[in-house]
């Protein structure tokens, strides 16, 4: 195995992918609308699995550390210092 071959199965979420293509159509003056033509994240998932990525949960969910920290930033800029 090469160092350019994942280990296990690499899985991203379909819904950033839709946040990401929204975001880029929009920047580029177009005007998306979801909904209006189905579920979005069912051709994202399909392209993920076209370029070999199943899709799925990646390191962005709320349990991630990383969501896990800027949760409590929010908490400490919003709330201030825990009780004691």
């Amino acid at each position: 195995m090469s160092s350019a071959e994942p280990v296990g199965t690499e899985t991203f979420n379909p819904w950033t992918v839709v946040n990401l293509v929204f975001g880029h159509l929009s920047d580029h003056g177009l005007h998306p609308v979801l909904g209006e033509a189905g579920d979005p994240a069912v051709p994202a998932a399909a392209l993920l699995r076209a370029f070999g990525i199943e899709p799925g949960r990646n390191d962005e969910t709320v349990a991630s550390p990383h969501v896990q920290d800027t949760l409590s930033e929010i908490r400490q800029r919003m709330l201030g210092d825990p009780p004691a």
